[in-house]
């Protein structure tokens, strides 16, 4: 099918035909002599997907709170179900159909599923607070989500992957008629996400409309009805249909030429630096692995959800226990006992939950760089300001952050802030480098540049491990691709025989 587009200025006025839906005109906002949204006209309409894309900075996330109740606009109007709509909050949203799913989940860790599912709309029974009900209900909506865990269970056990899932849960258990999905899938695999899409089009079956932002650009083609691009706060296109070429979307995103976003594989070195033999999970949730990684190779590690895959990168950094079997760096066994060990013997690791174990957000990226790399910056147990600043500051030139060290890494876009963890290793000439799902909610611009850093590592002799959901990612990094299942490992792939059918045939055996 061949996609129409269609450049601003859009119609202007109520929408035509679509009063059922949300009608958006001129609708803009300003931060200060900030610019973040201009003129922005958008319709959704009943039963529809609307894919948002757009790159870090694009005017995505304004534009979602402005409908969702979090921000004002400045200038424009909204319309919903062809009424006037101003929403002053997010309850307020929520109490006229329409609610959003962070990209960040929003869940409290200390209480269980059930009870954050309903947070806030708590079910009672005879005065008292309906548990039983509330338990039913959120573990029915996880089984469609492909979560089979008690509502009992405090979010704070689950893996990421897991949380978002249960984000998912709570907004479906909304009632809505209009939901934002913010990178609903950045953690999920492709079983988790087939779930998610059963979903959205059961609801779209009912009339439900979705706004559904993602940098996993080949989600879109499958799930949306329409796709809209913003670049700089301007909407720049509206494709009639979701069948676009994906390099058109990506030079429509960045606003200019894309040769292509992996970069050429290099020739791996014959030497093994890293060998894993029979390492098995002291808490079960892998068994007897065995692979090694050469120098100057991308290994990638694929697999669903639920497969092992964080488990087995965490036990070889050191940060999860292991039952048995041995980890080798350069011929040598190592003794894991904690992450230090595996740093000293040059294993490091770039962590899936990035806000959460991979930076401090409070903390100035010259903070985030000097506490993993004290032991080379301090003398006599000192560390130097001024020696800290100027390490600081060739670390972040020589990947490129677009930030200043003063700068918090709360601060940053995902992009720069997955920069700042990798530039906070790199720094320690590692022999193997991890990535365990290194551009999750990145937009394609700094995906593209977290790709040539990989590729640049694997160049300088390093042997480069990535784990990730985006099996287009993982196939269009690694040199080979090993595929668990069930804590296992089904089998490694070169790169010639590395498909995706290849990889869900024996990831689902």
């Amino acid at each position: 099918m061949t996609a129409s587009v269609h450049t601003p200025p859009l119609p202007q006025g109520p929408a035509q035909g679509q009063q059922g839906g949300l009608c958006i005109r001129g609708v803009g906002k300003r931060y200060g002599q900030n610019v973040v949204l201009e003129h922005i006209d958008l319709d959704v309409r009943p039963g529809e997907v609307v894919a948002l894309l757009g790159e870090n900075g694009a005017g995505k996330s304004t534009l979602s709170s402005i409908i969702a109740g979090l921000v004002r606009p400045d200038f424009g109007q909204l319309t919903w179900q062809g009424q006037p709509y101003a929403p002053v909050s997010p309850g307020d949203a929520i109490g006229q159909g329409i609610g959003l799913i962070h990209q960040e989940t929003k869940l409290l860790d200390s209480l269980s599923i059930a009870e954050n599912v309903f947070l806030g709309r708590l079910l009672t029974k005879g005065g008292r607070i309906d548990r039983k009900t509330m338990e039913e209900r959120a573990e029915a909506q996880l089984r469609r989500l492909g979560l089979n865990v008690p509502a009992t269970r405090t979010v704070g056990t689950l893996r990421v992957a897991a949380k978002q899932q249960v984000e998912i849960a709570k907004a479906l258990t909304l009632n809505a008629r209009l939901l934002i999905l913010d990178e609903p899938t950045a953690a999920l695999g492709s079983e988790e996400t087939d779930h998610l899409f059963a979903q959205v089009e059961a609801l779209k079956a009912q009339g439900v409309s979705f706004i559904y932002i993602s940098h996993r650009l080949e989600e879109i083609a499958r799930i949306a009805d329409r796709i809209v691009v913003l670049r700089d706060g301007r909407l720049v296109a509206q494709h009639e249909s979701s069948q676009v070429p994906v390099r058109m979307l990506v030079e429509q995103m960045v606003g200019r030429s894309v040769d292509r976003l992996f970069p050429p594989l290099g020739q791996p070195q014959p030497q093994d630096v890293l060998a894993v033999e029979h390492l098995t999970s002291a808490t079960g949730a892998f068994s007897d692995i065995s692979f090694s990684v050469r120098a100057g190779e991308v290994f990638g590690i694929a697999g669903i959800v639920g497969a092992g895959r964080t488990e087995l990168v965490r036990a070889i950094a050191g940060a999860d226990p292991i039952k048995s079997g041995r980890v080798s760096v350069g011929g040598r066994a190592l003794r894991l006992r904690e992450p230090s060990d595996a740093i000293r013997a040059g294993v490091v690791l770039v962590p899936e939950d990035r806000k959460g174990q991979g930076v401090i957000l409070k903390d100035s990226i010259a903070d985030n760089l000097s506490l993993a790399n004290l032991d080379r910056l301090s003398r006599s147990g000192w560390l130097s300001p001024g020696r800290a600043r100027s390490f600081a500051q060739s670390a972040i030139e020589r990947l490129g952050v677009k930030g200043r060290i003063d700068d918090s890494a709360g601060r940053l876009s995902g992009g720069n802030q997955q920069k700042v963890v990798i530039s906070k290793w790199i720094s320690r000439d590692p022999k193997v480098f991890i990535l365990d799902e290194p551009t999750r909610g990145i937009d394609v611009g700094a995906r593209a540049a977290i790709y040539e850093v990989i590729a640049d590592l694997a160049r300088g002799g390093m042997a480069v491990v990535v784990v990730s959901s985006d099996l287009e990612e993982v196939l269009g990094l690694a040199h080979r691709v090993m595929v668990l299942a069930r804590g296992r490992n089904m089998g490694i792939l070169d790169h010639g025989r590395a498909t995706g059918v290849a990889v869900m045939e024996l990831a689902t055996a």
